[in-house]
């Protein structure tokens, strides 16, 4: 198991607070010291922020890539790897526009549009906004890397430390405080377990030990991080654990490599369902101080087993989309054709949107059109934290009528 992410997460101010960044530097450089130390190898270090709009009320374009430019070279030289900038917020539709502006003008900046809103609404044109988004960042790049940076958000509360989805929250009285998080890569446990179990008892048994034992690990060296610097990082506290059983692309940190080894003969086929039901209930019964998800993540370019069975076709949108419904974070680092149209795109979100706030849980998606690709190539990118898998087709021709339209619908969860 390894740490994926320390995320700190602060209010930055416009104009910079430029010593609570470095402060928020010098407390992420300690903990991951502190983690190692202690065996656990900590991927990287991220800093997220309260959502943009709130920074930059007016959302001047020329203000807001000043703030992000400034933000992205202060923290990456106080020892953050990544930003994120928040959400745009459906209340403030101009904040969508900004977004592909912003990605285009940095490189280690994340950012995300919330389709849903409190009280189980979905915001259709918050949905179409960020399809908009999806299909213009994809045309930054020629292979379509760029939406790795954008995740279009339903149902996702603040504090979470996966990217792209991370944000700060208002507290009460308009006040933000300075909190961290952890997020873990740790399918391998899940594997660990099931290799070794006698039953289905004894595997979640054995899930739930493995994952209790790590966190009272890191939560007690999270807990002596923050009694130790006393009152001197603005009230730092430490949010919580989002124990999602995030993969790694190699067969030996696969979560398919988990679902399969349940029995299923690959993920896509009947049973995976079950599978993927299973592990999320052994995970929902482990004790821990939660943030985040808390789930599977089954992104298909970061995961060897699910980019394999996407190869021979075994698995596809749709597919991903229904195992969300018991166990996942959403659609994930997905790739798809790059003629694929906004319409097309929103269609997808709105099903993710609906299933989020129907079953009242936080989903997102990433996905990437490849410009020049048609459903069933193989994607080509070069990059350390993706196995390469096909395009995978897109069962839609857009989204008209009713649904189509700039409605707000409430669904209240069964």
């Amino acid at each position: 198991m390894k740490i994926r992410s320390i995320t700190y997460f602060l209010n930055p101010c416009w104009p910079l607070n430029e010593e609570s960044i470095k402060e928020a530097g010098r407390f992420v450089t300690k903990s991951r010291a502190a983690f190692e130390s202690s065996g656990y190898e900590v991927q990287t270090t991220r800093l997220a922020t309260v959502p943009f709009p709130f920074l930059i009320s007016s959302l001047d374009n020329e203000e807001l890539v000043k703030l992000a430019k400034n933000l992205e070279i202060l923290a990456l030289e106080t020892g953050f790897d990544y930003v994120s900038l928040g959400p745009a917020l459906p209340e403030l539709l101009r904040s969508y526009e900004v977004i592909p502006v912003l990605i285009g003008e940095t490189h280690a900046t994340f950012l995300s549009g919330i389709m849903t809103c409190s009280g189980g609404g979905v915001s259709l044109p918050a949905v179409q906004a960020c399809a908009d988004i999806i299909y213009q960042v994809a045309r930054l790049s020629p292979d379509g890397f760029t939406n790795l940076r954008f995740g279009a958000a339903a149902n996702v509360p603040p504090g979470g430390p996966f990217f792209p989805a991370s944000y700060l929250g208002v507290e009460q009285n308009n006040k933000y405080s300075h909190v961290f998080a952890l997020a873990t890569e740790a399918a391998d446990l899940a594997i660990a377990a099931i290799s070794q179990a006698e039953s289905l008892e004894n595997a979640r048994d054995e899930i739930i030990k493995s994952v209790e034992r790590h966190a009272r690990a890191i939560t007690c060296i999270a807990e002596e991080l923050v009694n130790s610097e006393g009152n001197s990082w603005n009230g730092l506290s430490f949010g919580g654990i989002d124990f999602t059983l995030a993969p790694f692309p190699r067969e030996e940190l696969s979560f398919g490599s988990a679902m399969e080894s349940l029995g299923v003969p690959a993920v896509g086929l009947h049973g995976s369902l079950a599978a993927a039901a299973f592990l999320t209930h052994s995970l929902d019964l482990a004790k821990y101080p939660r943030a985040g998800f808390n789930g599977l993540m089954l992104p298909l370019l970061e995961d060897a087993v699910l980019a394999k069975r996407g190869i021979e076709g075994s698995l596809s949108l749709i597919d991903l989309l229904l195992y969300s419904a018991v166990c996942g974070t959403g659609l994930d680092t997905l790739p798809l054709p790059g003629d694929v149209t906004q319409d097309q795109l929103a269609s997808i979100l709105l099903d993710l949107s609906a299933l989020a706030q129907r079953l009242d849980k936080p989903l997102i998606a990433r996905l990437m059109p490849i410009p020049g690709k048609n459903a069933g190539d193989l994607t080509s990118f070069d990059f350390p934290f993706f196995a390469n898998s096909r395009v995978l087709a897109v069962r839609s021709s857009g989204i008209r009528g009713l649904l189509g339209g700039n409605e707000t619908f409430r669904l209240s969860p069964r």
